[in-house]
């Protein structure tokens, strides 16, 4: 039958490794929020670069044929993601239900133009692509005017590369830090073994032979803080891609899937590694220190 020393021990014993596999699995989980975020920061920036509509308005005089050609010219480039053809009854309509009542009693007729709405695809949302591609649309004699918002795309260009910039830098100042803290949590789960190691190393176990059973403990509680951070992970991606499918965080398998091994194998390099270096600090020590 155990002593209550023997009990107490091993409560500690348990309690030190929970907090190991509880600090790995935190950490692991946050940096794999933030490298999904790096990961998909192109994607997300796309959307919003892709919502900015160029809108093209029609002349009166028009043509059915010379509207449907336009739009399928339009539909063919290599700029365009999506066009809509708008008539002015429908834009009406959209007014009366965005206002709440009818203009045109007022007017006496319909001022509104047909129009179409275009969406560029991402790399082409700049003030420089939007002015050439305009100017082109405008050279077309039944085409009256070209507008979007140019201050807008502006300011989001720039913004979306200040962003980039800083989550690259934030990046890699997060995973410094769970280096840092994952390392701080096996030295400390080794400091309470060091007693234990100056002994094996008294009666003439070899460094490697001691190294060992530390590094394997060490990588299964990495494995288990691994697996505890990706089932996190997996739960908060599938929530955000159902509460935002419009960003198609889950489109891309072989970079989630690309994502997931890299966060497992993070945990059980690090865990190695910092159980090599924090063994071999007691190993060195003189049996003196090991009370500092």
């Amino acid at each position: 039958m155990s002593s209550p020393f023997d009990r107490h021990q091993k409560r500690r014993l348990i309690s030190s490794y929970f907090s190991v596999v509880i600090s790995i699995a935190l950490v692991l989980f946050l940096l794999g929020l933030l490298g999904m975020l790096v990961l998909n920061a192109k994607t997300i920036s796309d959307n919003f670069k892709e919502r900015v509509v160029m809108t093209i308005y029609l002349n009166n005089s028009a043509k059915q044929v010379e509207i449907n050609q336009l739009e399928k010219s339009l539909v063919l480039s290599n700029y365009v993601k999506s066009t809509k053809y708008v008539s002015k009854e429908d834009a009406a309509d959209f007014m009366k239900g965005e206002y709440g009542e009818d203009f045109l009693d007022d007017v006496g007729y319909n001022p509104l133009q047909n129009s179409i709405d275009v969406n560029l695809k991402a790399k082409f949302v700049t003030a420089h692509n939007l002015d050439s591609i305009s100017q082109a649309i405008l050279n077309k004699k039944f085409v009256e005017e070209v507008r979007y918002d140019k201050d807008l795309v502006s300011i989001m260009n720039s913004n979306v590369k200040r962003i980039s910039f800083w989550i690259l830098i934030i990046s890699a100042l997060f995973s410094l830090i769970a280096v840092l803290l994952i390392n701080s949590s096996i030295r400390l789960a080794v400091y309470s073994k060091r007693f234990i190691i100056k002994t094996m190393q008294m009666v003439g176990a070899t460094k490697q032979f001691i190294r060992r059973p530390f590094i394997w403990k060490s990588v299964r509680l990495g494995i288990i803080g691994s697996i505890l951070a990706l089932i996190g992970m997996a739960i908060v991606f599938y929530y955000l891609n159902k509460t935002f499918p419009e960003l198609e965080l889950l489109s891309n398998p072989v970079l989630i899937t690309s994502l997931f091994v890299g966060i497992f194998a993070l945990g059980i390099i690090i865990t190695w590694i910092s159980t090599y270096f924090a063994t071999q600090r007691f190993l060195n020590l003189k049996t003196d220190d090991l009370y500092y």
